[in-house]
């Protein structure tokens, strides 16, 4: 309660009267109150005349913006009986009233002392009267009145025939205080203009606090005080509540707090610091980590130990590995396994990456439990197997992890199964066969075993040996149907019969016979290559007549011929690609109706067995989405759905469903999987292993500098085993690109899209692939003979690897930077080549100018490729030496010098920030004071750290721009004289 105006005896200047003739006015006395001190009161006693009216009036009272104003009031009345002979007239009660002005005008006269236009307050009784006798009794009492809305008001008593003092008079208001309630201000506020009302204070949160729940306001009730909390504030991160929750106080040195909220600062986790106040995360000391999903208030944690006590257990050519965990696992509980095979020379002294044939149960990387059996091992050869310990931190690590090895030698095994045979020609008793020798021979195969038997009936079967990979069979019936299989002889013993494959003579009255051609016999040479090269050479020949010539002798749309002379040049016949027994790829389009190269290349799955989830894309034909796929006895797998959008037409179904035509062809662990179609059922749908990490360039770009050298190697060499297999299919990829490198949870990288994207619509908003020539082309990619001339050959999906490496070394950034692609087509043709990307090994940036090697032929084929990268990783050194990115690019890509940014081109800090793509922490520079140049240029990597940049990769990258500026600073300097 705050006072307006308060009168009391004597200090009540300007208070006047309204001076009627009569002698009985209200008068100022001398008197006691009732601790018998002095005061000086107004009093009237004119009781004994009748038709009193005596008024009374206050000085001009401002009002201060109030609404509603209290009067206390303290006076004495003397009791009427008491009293002796006065007329009925006596009372013992006033008046009170009051008066509104916007200025102080008020005089003897006017306003006239009368009801209107004073405002009736009320009439005031006393509680207590008095007698002559007795000393008076002070009565209290406290009226008020509003609303009020004038600048401001007098206060008027009229007395109508009593006998009493007026002590003193308070006039006041009421406020709810400034107060701090849920870390929140509220200001001082006036109640309202009723005593029930209720006026609402908007609130804000104190320094540090951040809001919790809004709208943050209280209510002042007429009593001033604060009621009804509406929304709160909590202390932000980095701060704590003190002085009995009304401020935040920031966490002091090695304590933190990681998120907002009423609770205390804690002290830093196990391995972990801080170097400032108002800490949210401790940073890990060195050699500590915590991984991405590992919450703030989580210890820091290492890399695990080598793994202990490794068994193997070698039977012919399998192995079962067993070893105990490391004696110190980091301080996780996330352990798994990687097992590396490496497959050596006798003296140990090279070793290579196993074959891919190499099968691994239950799996290769990422095992929990420590044991694994391997298979498909060469008989007589020896091979290391490192054990690695890996954690949730490894990858944060910038050494390789730690592992234990184990060397072993495989025993003599028998072969394996032959895979298929042939029917040459049959008579009415007999038929001649061949059959290609086992896969993996493991030794000299001595001879074959041929069991066969009539299949009515489930005949007697009958065996007879050869020693070459072909067989007379004699004595048989004429006209009937026999079951054969096969089995090759080694010193180990047989191998495993081939599947059962049916052959039937002809009848006696003629003889059925099949082309004879001559055998190629041979203990480890395939029987009939001539044949299998023959019908290969004459189904590339007929593509490549049919890429020449544009047409289809066999009516077949010629929509589809368009189509392969948009593509460019085929691969020639005679380019010596082929090998003896080797899968060749067949273009679906050379198929008189495409729908038949899906049924016979891609399975058909039944819609009930597809679960679609989520939609996590869409694509030029429909969405693309994630679900699950439960086949009948197969376990419920997760798996990518692309869906054919409602609406389509005959062509964009055919052109859709050539993608499984083109990948059902495919088995490699590096090419992404087709798990089948759905062509029964609407919508149309192509199905897909599911990766996880979606496509590569992307995630790249999201954990820039997290892996090492040795993963990205690990990624580029997965990319080129894929290669390097549709190289030996014949098949030429075109748009072979990171975006279509799609990688799975355990990094394994696969090579995606084929095909889809050469039928897109130009789209000027996605200059990815522009068109040239009738076709569509992603220039930044592709060799300049594909460019030129649309001549399309594994050397220019060679050429296109070269980017992709680029990309992975570069963490996902985009070729050629921000230059057009006319630029590039210039540059690339004057010989201008992409400079080494930051800390890329000069190894791997001279590998990719072999890749950009103008004339084709002198580029290196994928198997060569792969080969160099097993080199790579087996000798870890040769990747630490660090191209030099200045030297490279003045020599030798004088256009492309945008590599090093100028600092002086740049206003401030943050915008250098943002041209290395590191504006992430443009905040923390700022915070921290780096705010100039100069000081930037004197920062460490302890002051990176202390700001926040904790990614070991990110701060290499603002160091090595630091000292950049730094040698820009020094050649700016004045001479000095």
């Amino acid at each position: 309660m705050c006072l307006l105006q308060c009168v009391h005896g004597t200090d009540l200047p300007g208070w006047g009267s309204n001076l009627l003739p009569s002698p009985s006015q209200w008068e100022e006395v001398s008197g006691y109150d009732e601790a018998m001190n002095p005061i000086r009161t107004y009093q009237v006693c004119n009781v004994r005349e009748a038709n009193q009216n005596n008024w009374l009036r206050t000085k001009f009272i401002q009002r201060q913006d109030v609404q509603r104003v209290y009067v206390e009031l303290k006076f004495t009345v003397r009791d009427c009986n008491s009293i002796p002979n006065i007329p009925g007239s006596c009372k013992e009660t006033f008046n009170l009233f009051y008066y509104e002005s916007d200025t102080d005008s008020a005089s003897a006269n006017s306003p006239f002392w009368m009801e209107n236009p004073y405002i009736k307050v009320d009439t005031i009784a006393p509680d207590e009267s008095f007698s002559k006798l007795e000393s008076g009794r002070v009565n209290t009492k406290v009226r008020s009145f509003g609303p009020l809305s004038k600048n401001g008001f007098y206060l008027a008593f009229q007395d109508l025939g009593a006998c009493m003092s007026l002590i003193s008079v308070r006039a006041f208001y009421k406020k709810c205080s400034n107060t701090i309630a849920g870390f929140a201000i509220f200001p001082e506020t006036l109640t309202g203009a009723e005593p029930t009302s209720l006026v609402i204070a908007p609130g804000t949160c104190i320094p540090n606090a951040v809001e919790v729940s809004v709208p943050l306001k209280l209510y002042c009730n007429g009593d001033g005080e604060w009621m009804v909390p509406v929304g709160a504030c909590t202390c932000a991160a980095g701060y704590e509540p003190t002085m009995k929750d009304t401020q935040c106080q920031a966490c002091g040195p090695g304590t933190f707090k990681s998120k907002q909220g009423e609770g205390p600062c804690s002290p830093c986790p196990p391995n972990s610091r801080t170097t400032s106040g108002a800490a949210t995360v401790c940073t890990c000391r060195n050699g500590f980590f915590r991984a991405d999903t590992d919450p703030a208030d989580s210890a820091c944690t290492s890399v695990p130990s080598a793994p202990r006590s490794v068994i193997s257990n070698v039977n012919e050519t399998s192995l079962v590995l067993e070893w105990s965990e490391p004696q110190d696992t980091g301080g996780r509980d996330d352990l798994l396994y990687n097992v590396i095979c490496k497959k050596c020379s006798v003296e140990r002294r090279l070793c290579t990456r196993c074959d891919d044939n190499v099968e691994f149960v239950p799996r290769q990387l990422g095992l929990t439990e420590r044991r694994i059996y391997i298979s498909n091992l060469m008989a007589h050869t020896q091979y290391t197997f490192e054990i690695q310990a890996v954690n949730g931190i490894s990858n944060k690590s910038p050494y390789p992890p730690h592992f234990a090895s184990v060397n072993i030698t495989t025993n003599q095994a028998a072969p394996s199964a032959v895979p298929t045979m042939h029917l040459h020609s049959s008579t009415g008793n007999s038929m001649t066969l061949s059959w290609t020798p086992p896969e993996r021979p493991n030794g000299i195969i001595l001879d074959y075993e041929i069991k066969y038997s009539e299949k009515v009936n489930d005949g007697i079967a009958n065996t007879v040996t050869s020693q070459k990979n072909s067989v007379r069979l004699d004595g048989l019936k004429a006209n009937a149907r026999y079951m054969v299989q096969v089995r090759a002889r080694t010193v180990a013993g047989y191998g495993r019969y081939s599947l059962p494959t049916e052959f039937q003579t002809t009848a006696e009255d003629g003889s059925k016979t099949f082309q004879e051609l001559p055998l190629i016999v041979g203990s480890a040479t395939a029987g009939l290559l001539f044949v299998i090269v023959v019908v290969i050479i004459a189904i590339v020949c007929f593509r490549y007549w049919l890429c020449r010539d544009g047409g289809f002798r066999a009516g077949t749309d010629p929509e589809y011929t368009e189509k392969l002379q948009q593509y460019g040049e085929c691969e020639s016949p005679a380019s010596g690609l082929f090998t003896p027994g080797m899968k060749v790829y067949i273009d679906p389009f050379t198929y008189e109706d495409p729908n038949e190269a899906v049924r016979e290349f891609a399975k058909e799955i039944d819609i009930s067995c597809v679960k679609i989830e989520e939609v996590i894309g869409a694509g030029e034909f429909g969405e693309v989405c994630r679900g699950r796929l439960k086949l009948p006895g197969r376990r419920e797998i997760f798996v990518a759905i692309k869906t054919l959008k409602v609406g389509y037409t005959e062509r964009q179904r055919r052109d859709f469903l050539s993608e499984a035509s083109i990948m059902g062809q495919f088995d490699h662990p590096n090419i992404i999987h087709l798990e089948g179609v759905v062509t029964k059922s609407r919508p149309v749908m192509i199905i897909t292993e599911f990766m996880e990490n979606c496509a590569l360039d992307s995630f790249l770009r999201l954990n820039d500098g997290q892996f090492t050298v040795i993963q990205l190697v690990g990624m580029l060499r997965g990319i080129a085993a894929g290669m390097k297999y549709l190289s030996e299919m014949n098949y030429v990829h075109r748009d072979l690109a990171a975006r279509n490198i799609l990688v799975n949870s355990n990094l394994v990288c696969k090579v995606s899209d084929f095909g889809l994207s050469r039928f897109l619509e130009d789209d000027p908003a996605d200059p990815t692939y522009t068109s040239s020539l009738g076709g569509k082309i992603p220039i930044r990619w592709t060799a300049p003979e594909a460019i030129a001339y649309r001549k399309f050959t594994s050397a220019s999906d060679v050429w296109s690897y070269g980017i992709v490496m680029w990309e992975v070394m570069s963490y996902g950034e985009r070729p050629y930077w921000d230059m057009s692609n006319q630029d590039v087509i210039n540059a690339v043709e004057q010989d201008y080549r992409l400079p080494p990307p930051m800390d890329c090994p000069t190894a791997l940036h001279q590998l990719m100018l072999d890749c950009w090697v103008r004339d084709r032929n002198l580029r290196p084929k994928f198997a060569q490729i792969v080969n160099t990268l097993d080199k790579l990783i087996r000798n870890a050194a040769s990747l630490k030496v660090i191209a030099s990115v200045q030297s490279g690019y003045i020599h030798l890509f004088p256009l492309l010098d945008r590599t090093v940014p100028d600092y002086t081109t740049f206003t401030t800090v943050g915008d250098w920030l943002d041209a290395i793509k590191m504006g992430r922490y443009k905040e923390n520079f700022v915070n921290a004071g780096f705010a100039s140049f100069d000081l930037v240029a004197q920062m460490t990597a302890e002051d990176l750290l202390r700001i926040g940049v904790t990614l070991a990769g990110h701060q290499k990258k603002i160091l090595s721009s630091i000292q950049d500026m730094r040698l820009q600073m020094n050649q700016t300097l004045p001479v000095q004289v």
